[in-house]
């Protein structure tokens, strides 16, 4: 969103030009810290990851899908 403040090192525009979270050649969000697995713009997350919830269906299914070996191959 707009109002999200982001560094623009961790975004990138989106096929459909839309402003989003970059990410790494492993798949994961460039704001994760891959040693400690967690956040490293908690403070600044966009709305979006405010409202994920942890632990949540989606989350479950996000975590199972990396774990697949076609992970890899995610934009």
């Amino acid at each position: 969103m707009p109002e999200d403040r982001i560094p623009a090192h961790l975004t990138t525009t989106s096929p459909e030009g839309l402003l989003v979270m970059a990410r790494g050649e492993d798949g994961w969000c460039t704001a994760l810290d891959p040693l400690r697995m967690n956040c490293t713009i908690y403070d600044q997350r966009p709305d979006t990851c405010r409202r994920f919830v942890m632990d949540g269906t989606y989350c479950r299914a996000a975590r199972k899908d990396y774990q697949q070996p076609q992970a890899a191959l995610l934009p």
